[in-house]
């Protein structure tokens, strides 16, 4: 029993541990405007990571559907785009939150604030084209290949065309806002709540994602029964 549930346990404890030691463990000082501000780096950055990995996952069961359809790969193709979506905007939330602090509005059209807007319209899309069909296969076939096509955008919407502009964001070119909040200048006593917050946020996002993949295959069998 505990081989088959200790992801689950160790999701819920490293959440714990970054819920409770994220508000209480030592940060730098790294300018006036951080302050405090700069412990949402535990909640916002991991969504992120949380939601590249979930939605890399939804890309590889979309195309393992497109190799051999069967429904339990877009079951799981469809639980996490949705999971990924979802960490997405809860991502764009705590972003606006910090940027609030930092630039003084919670919304500034900042490039990488677009592009990770723009990512996330994308990924919506997808649902609302998923659900504008009412024929099973079609709508799982068309769903697979646009899921390709929406990962594949993630690049030049978040990676690409906002490091090539000026940016308030850490990252970007002539970038004014916190260039030394990144993974690579973390303080130590940082690494210790960040790396084990992605973890964390990465399996509760896998967690969420099976059991949406249960209630689909719950949803089957009663519409297959009627």
């Amino acid at each position: 029993m505990l081989r088959a549930y200790w992801w689950k346990i160790l999701s819920f404890v490293l959440l714990v541990y970054t819920c409770s030691y994220g508000f209480l463990v030592k940060v730098p000082k790294l300018d006036d405007r951080l302050q405090q501000s700069i412990r949402n780096f535990f909640f916002h950055v991991p969504m992120w990571f949380g939601m590249m990995i979930l939605l890399l996952v939804s890309l590889v069961y979309a195309i393992k559907y497109l190799r051999n359809p069967q429904p339990k790969y877009d079951f799981y193709s469809n639980a996490f785009a949705a999971t990924g979506t979802v960490y997405g905007i809860l991502g764009l939330i705590t972003g606006a939150i910090w940027a609030n602090y930092q630039w003084g509005s919670p919304w500034s059209g900042d490039p990488k604030q677009n592009g990770a807007a723009i990512a996330i319209l994308i990924y919506c899309a997808y649902f609302v084209l998923r659900g504008s069909m009412n024929e099973e296969e079609k709508k799982r076939r068309i769903g697979s290949v646009y899921n390709v096509f929406a990962f594949f955008m993630l690049f030049p919407t978040l990676w690409i065309l906002p490091r090539l502009t000026e940016s308030l964001h850490p990252g970007g070119q002539g970038t004014e806002g916190n260039p030394g909040v990144n993974g690579k200048d973390l303080a130590p006593s940082m690494k210790l709540v960040f790396w084990p917050a992605v973890l964390g946020w990465t399996l509760l996002g896998v967690w969420i994602s099976t059991l949406y993949v249960r209630f689909q295959g719950v949803e089957e069998q009663i519409s297959n029964k009627e």
